[in-house]
Formats: structure tokens, sequence, C-alpha cells
């Protein structure tokens, strides 16, 4: 009987000791942390962009941006307060054959590009000389006398300035008119193509990267001849971006090739180069 009873005790403490046990188990479940739900942590790739949404002067704003090495408009004007830059040109004759001349630049920045002064010496193999843009007109020096140069001459020294990418960096200063001509695909690449005209009606054409917001070319045209400006080898100079290397060509045939070796910005230039007596 009292082994009988004994057996019983034994039987029921095995049975609460056990449901004890899975109690504290199903506390101890329950207060675990409960797993979060795997989110999809996969970057998401940018949506694809529509390149109509951008207005005229978003692009233009934006090639600001970029080519002042993110600081703007401001940032070219306190950088490229003057302008330094030696090089070499490539220009072919009309004959065919071509000329190798050394060139020096050298740029007095003005509020806009009618008040820029800009002197360009180049070294022909037989002669020397150097042209001058300073209250919107070019004037010739040679051996220290002036003289008016040829109307050909005169037309591609104005066109490097007005048709060239300052005529988009400056179109505020200059008061120009923009106009989104649309968007193309070449050879892969998405370009905005920007129309820029100046105060004087000179319209140049801008293809703009729509990735990198870089002008891969330019076009404009007179007395019935199309420019292109092509771009090459972009590199950064005292935080601004700087084309080293630029092809132009009309009616899609090479007249010259420009290279650049040293571009400096906001060393002393003395303005007395750009007077003539």
């Amino acid at each position: 009987m009292f082994s009988h009873f004994k057996s019983l005790f034994l039987l029921v403490s095995l049975f609460l000791t056990g449901a004890l046990v899975l109690a504290a188990q199903d506390k101890k479940e329950s207060e675990k942390p409960k797993k979060e739900e795997k989110k999809n942590t996969k970057p998401q790739p940018p949506p694809k962009m529509d390149l109509s949404n951008l207005t005229a002067e978003q692009v233009a704003e934006n090639a600001v941006f970029v080519y002042g090495g993110a600081g703007g408009r401001e940032g070219l004007k306190q950088i490229r307060k003057t302008t330094i830059e030696n090089g070499k040109l490539s220009i072919t004759n009309a004959d065919g054959t071509s000329d190798q001349v050394n060139y020096e630049r050298r740029i007095l920045r003005g509020d806009n590009l009618e008040k820029e002064k800009v002197r360009l010496d180049q070294e022909f193999p037989n002669a020397k000389y150097a042209l001058i843009y300073s209250d919107n007109k070019v004037v010739g020096l040679y051996n220290e006398s002036a003289f008016t140069p040829r109307e050909d001459a005169t037309k591609s020294f104005q066109n490097q300035i007005w048709h060239g990418l300052e005529a988009l960096l400056r179109y505020k200063e200059n008061g120009s008119a923009l106009q989104l001509a649309g968007h193309e695909k070449m050879m892969g690449v998405d370009f905005y193509i920007l129309e820029v005209t100046d105060k004087a009606k000179r319209k140049t054409k801008f293809y703009i990267s729509a990735k990198f917001f870089r002008v891969m070319w330019l076009e404009y045209t007179e007395d019935e001849v199309k420019y292109t400006r092509k771009y090459y080898d972009y590199r950064y100079a005292q935080g601004t971006l700087v084309p080293y290397r630029t092809v132009l060509l009309a009616n899609d045939k090479q007249i010259e090739e420009s290279t650049v070796s040293t571009s400096l910005f906001g060393q002393k230039v003395d303005e007395n180069i750009f007077q003539v007596n």
C-alpha cells in the first residue's frame, strides 16, 4: 500500500516538473524578440531619366555647375578671373597644306563677353603676331605695330569667343536666349540639344551629354558654312573642367586642331597687353 502510494507520488511529481519545464520554455520563447521579416535590401536601379522633363535653363545650369567643379557660376567667376593658356595648333590651309603653330592665349575676364579682353599670340614658321579682342573689337599686332586683320581671321577669332563654351557657361551674363531643341541618342549616348542665341542673334547649338552635362560638340553656321567644334580629353584644372583637345570642322572637313599644354587661372595678367597704340 505504502509502495503504491509512493509510486503515485513520484508520478505526480514528474508530471508537475514536466509541466513547469514546458511552461518555462513557453515563457522563454515568448520573451524572444520576433524575427523581423526579411526585407528586400537589393538596391533598386534609379528611375529611367525622362529627357523631356528638364527645361532649357535646367540643362544650361547643370552644365554651368559641372564646368565650375560643383562651384557653379560663382566658382568659375572666382577661379577664372584671368586665364593663361599655352598649346599647339594644327591649321589646314585651303590648298591642303598645314601649319603647326605655337600659341598663347591670355584672358582678362569681363562681366560679360562684350567686356572680355582676349589676346592670342601665334607663332607660325615664318611669322609671329597677335590678335587682340577688347571693347568688342579685334585688332592685330605685328612687331609692336597695329594692323587691321583680314576679315576671315577676324571672324575666326571672334567665333572662338562667341561660338565657344563661354557662350553657354555665361549665357546669363551675356543676356542670351535659350531654347531646348530636343534630344537625340547617338552611338548609345543621350544628348540634350540646346540652342543659345546672343543679343547679336549669333546662334550656337550645343550637344550636351545627358549623363555628364559636358558639351561634346557645338555647331554654328556662318556665310552658309556649317562649323562643328568637337571637344575631347576633358580634365579638371584648378577645380574647373577644361577640354584639352578640340577639333574644328567646316562642312565636315577638319580645318583646325588645338591641343592645350598648360592652362592656368588666377595668375597676374597685365592689362596693358590688351592695349594697342
